[in-house]
């Protein structure tokens, strides 16, 4: 890096929504082809993981979790469902609200995601313990975002 860049504080290598862009997009493209061949994009794992946790889980509450606004989540959910990995119903308790289980298909699914994790290592070439500083650090970012936004 040059002086310039070093100093210049609009220098496109110096930004960090930068960095985060192109991280997500390299890394998400790794997720790629090991996703493939259980079926699912990187935002239907993340939504399995979520389920895989925890369910069932209202339609609120998975979008919570996923930090996704309900627009965005209900593809995923009725292509997941399409899918027969999951099931969407209305709560006897509250008919407004739509709870998600996972159908068998779906629990049987979590064995074959059990190999991603160490997969993803495995092609990133880094060490857990770097990975897990690293996801800390972002969580960190994430957070203070998060604070700088509802201070806004």
């Amino acid at each position: 890096m040059t002086a310039e860049l070093e100093t210049d504080p609009l220098a496109l290598e110096r930004q960090v929504c930068f960095a985060l862009v192109v991280a997500a997009r390299t890394v998400l493209s790794v997720y790629r082809p090991v996703l493939e061949p259980m079926g699912l994009t990187h935002p239907q794992y993340l939504v399995m993981l979520a389920l895989w946790g925890s369910e069932p889980m209202s339609v609120k509450d998975l979008s919570e979790a996923l930090q996704l606004d309900p627009p965005t989540l209900s593809p995923l959910l009725k292509r997941l469902e399409a899918a027969g990995l999951l099931e969407r119903r209305r709560l006897p308790e509250d008919q407004r609200s739509l709870a998600v289980t996972l159908t068998e298909q779906g629990r049987t699914l979590r064995v074959e995601a059990l190999k991603v994790p160490a997969q993803i290592v495995a092609r990133l070439g880094m060490d857990v313990g770097e990975l897990e500083r690293l996801r800390d650090g972002l969580t960190h970012v994430i957070d203070a975002a998060v604070r700088a936004d509802k201070g806004a």
